[in-house]
């Protein structure tokens, strides 16, 4: 079944093992399962200054439930947006246009007040930076059981054993001296975590984490994508990890979505896109992270060039001005098409295994 049938890459049937720990491999979904998430041909616009930004241009894929997909790609390319769109979270000066449903029902257009009954309920989010998203002036406590008491019908007293609960379940130590803390008094990681716990509060069945451990130091990402996993696997979650740490994608995520300039450009269970990349554009990435086997004070490889400008995209592959293998052909936007069974990519010149 080709893409044009379907508007959306098909996930893989049978297992897909985790880079790092092959002992994680997760139970066969098979490519019938069906998606929790199926997001068709979003288009997302802003209007600045009598132009249109052409943030994300056609993006589509599926998840099913209790699956783990990445979207990776760098700043700009229109990962975080893409997500802000399926919670109604972008400002008014966004259109929104195609489909996103969610357990068959649309959230692309869904009035404000049935969003809010979703976010939290059936969708959370959790954001980079826990401490902008937790509110400096009130305790911790406070703030897991307004959201507790927003989805359920809770007395304070049974609020807070549910606040405490929720910080037992993301592992934060002494969990009732925590609750009359203040943000400021706790760790980056541990802030995190109540994050984690608050988007949790509700039991949602899709977990958005959005560069949840970019703020966070090597040592501390790790415990939290550990714990992200664990709640998956005991919640029967399913998780859409937005992040442009290429590594984190190749340890924790089954399913990879590679995008640029708001275009998914490259898709693959994560062992297949990572061993075999088709995508010029996926190896530049790859070949920006550094290696302790490069000679001492070398220079970082870098590509060529800058991202289009979203006001203006080039007819074409968006990529070709940066990309070395160009040619007249690139003049044609190449279709984004399954070329290999479960390995999709949009380039007329792939990169070939050993290049």
């Amino acid at each position: 079944m080709s893409v044009e049938e379907t508007g959306y890459p098909p996930f893989p049937a049978g297992e897909t093992l985790l880079a790092r720990t092959p002992d994680r491999a997760r139970p066969d979904q098979g490519g019938a399962a069906e998606p929790l998430l199926e997001v068709t041909d979003l288009r997302v616009q802003f209007r600045r200054g009598g132009r249109r930004v052409n943030a994300v241009n056609g993006l589509s894929y599926r998840l099913p439930a209790g699956r783990m997909l990445a979207i990776i790609g760098e700043s700009g390319s229109g990962k975080s947006v893409s997500v802000r769109a399926l919670m109604g979270l972008l400002p008014e000066t966004a259109t929104i246009t195609g489909s996103a449903r969610f357990d068959g029902s649309e959230l692309v257009g869904l009035p404000e007040p049935e969003m809010r009954g979703r976010r939290g309920a059936d969708i959370a989010m959790v954001f980079q930076d826990p401490t902008r998203s937790l509110n400096p002036t009130m305790k911790i406590g406070l703030q897991i059981t307004e959201a507790v008491r927003a989805h359920a019908d809770m007395d304070r007293n049974a609020a807070r054993d549910r606040a405490i609960e929720l910080l037992q379940l993301v592992k934060l130590p002494v969990p009732e001296r925590r609750l009359v803390e203040y943000p400021h008094q706790l760790s980056g990681g541990m802030r995190q975590r109540v994050m984690i716990a608050i988007a949790l509060a509700a039991e949602p069945r899709l977990l958005i984490a959005d560069e949840a451990t970019t703020a966070l130091d090597v040592t501390t990402q790790a415990q939290i994508m550990e714990l992200l996993l664990e709640l998956q696997e005991r919640l029967g979650m399913a998780v859409l990890m937005i992040s442009h740490d290429l590594g984190l994608a190749a340890t924790y995520a089954e399913d990879v979505i590679v995008m640029y300039a708001g275009r998914a450009v490259e898709y693959a269970p994560a062992g297949t896109l990572f061993e075999h990349v088709r995508m010029p554009y996926t190896q530049a990435l790859l070949g920006a992270i550094p290696r302790l086997d490069r000679e001492p004070h070398a220079p970082m490889p870098s590509t060529p060039g800058q991202a289009p400008d979203l006001t203006a995209l080039p007819a074409g592959c968006p990529f070709a001005p940066r990309c070395t293998s160009a040619d007249e052909q690139c003049a044609d936007e190449p279709p984004f098409a399954e070329h290999e069974p479960g390995h999709w990519w949009a380039c007329w010149h792939p990169v070939r295994d050993g290049a």
